[in-house]
């Protein structure tokens, strides 16, 4: 038996697939995943990823800390309360330790929340580099804190009615990678605006006692229950990386499509990993990671290689599924810099045959449209 959230006995009446994830026990789907792929891309969906972890660091030195652990800059955030950004948290060698967000709450006060995989991991490292460089920043895991994410294009309408005037106020102001602290009646309520659906959408971290209540009011408010293998499919056709499988502590950031959140500038703002990943600036990445897809029929899976006219190099699927919007098989791959090119041919080898396929610039899906000429 792996560990609960909060919301398993409610996931388990709902007919729930529960499945295995990491160290915990999951939905996978409630019936039908593409049913919930569907509702997100169209309408609303509610997902449960309290196994991800909130973590809080406060005190004086955050803020200098934090400009020194991660590839990104909290300085970016200095101009207002309720801020966030996307970072790579990376080894001295540039290899990435996690992806997160970093949420500025207030000048003293930031919080970060890290991927299921890699809390352990994540946690050590940052009380190590703290106790190191750092001493005075306090660091709280947030285990009393569900996560939850509304995501879809119904998600503004459903989501703020629910929590009164003042906080649906203060909810529909938000912009995106912002986030606000507002009481309901739901309980306090932590709502970012952010996701990882390439939909609208909302994370909301609240107490766990008041988890099941919250969930129930937004389901019948209309968003649909969706599991982990619609939320897979949903951030593969926004050419969204999965930890683990996109970037692990054997790839940088360049070498992952991430190149965008290493802040360069300043250029006295050292942080960790920055000498090599300036070093790898320099000489160009040996590999790049961009998106496929398949001409004909298939599904693409991670490790199966992809081969290019003229090239002895071959690249690699690191996530690959069905997509249920474009009706076709899509992937990131990773794959020589020389090759790296939207719109040129590849052929991908799925059961020892070559299946034609197409580089193309992720993401996959916008708007709830093909994101390239099909």
């Amino acid at each position: 038996m792996g560990l609960r959230t909060p919301l398993y006995e409610t996931h388990v009446s709902s007919g729930a697939k529960m499945v295995p994830f990491g160290d915990w026990d999951m939905p996978l789907h409630y019936g039908s995943q593409v049913e919930e792929h569907h509702a997100v891309r169209q309408a609303c969906g509610i997902f449960d990823v309290s196994h991800m972890l909130v973590v809080d660091l406060t005190g004086s030195e955050a803020r200098p800390f934090l400009r020194w652990l991660l590839a990104n800059d909290v300085a970016k955030l200095d101009d207002g309360e309720g801020r966030a950004l996307y970072t790579c948290m990376c080894k001295p060698d540039g290899g990435v330790i996690d992806d997160l967000i970093v949420y500025a709450m207030r000048g003293d006060w930031y919080r970060l929340v890290v991927n299921s995989s890699r809390r352990e991991t994540d946690t050590d490292w940052i009380r190590a580099r703290r106790d190191e460089a750092y001493p005075g920043v306090e660091l709280t895991e947030r285990h009393d804190l569900s996560l939850l994410a509304v995501q879809g294009p119904r998600a503004e309408e459903i989501l703020p009615p629910l929590l009164g005037s003042a906080a649906a106020e203060s909810v529909n102001a938000l912009k995106g990678f912002q986030a606000a602290v507002v009481s309901t009646e739901l309980g306090e309520l932590f709502v970012g605006k952010t996701g990882y659906t390439g939909e609208s959408g909302y994370e909301i971290a609240l107490p766990d006692a008041d988890t099941v209540a919250f969930w129930n009011a937004v389901v019948e408010a209309g968003a649909r229950p969706a599991g982990l293998g619609a939320r897979d499919t949903l951030r593969l056709e926004a050419g969204l990386n999965l930890y683990g499988n996109d970037m692990d502590e054997t790839t940088t950031p360049l070498e992952a499509g991430l190149a965008w959140t290493v802040a360069w500038e300043p250029a006295d703002r050292d942080f960790i990993g920055r000498a090599a990943l300036e070093r790898q600036r320099a000489e160009g990445p040996a590999r790049k990671l961009i998106g496929l897809v398949l001409e004909g029929k298939g599904v693409l899976r991670s490790h199966q290689e992809v081969h290019f006219d003229g090239l002895e190099e071959v690249g690699e699927i690191t996530s690959g599924t069905f997509s249920p919007t474009l009706e076709r098989g899509i992937a990131l791959a990773r794959v020589p810099a020389a090759a790296a090119e939207p719109g040129r041919p590849a052929k991908v080898v799925v059961r020892s045959r070559e299946l034609p396929a197409k580089l193309v610039r992720p993401p996959f899906v916008k708007a709830g449209q093909a994101n390239f000429e099909i």
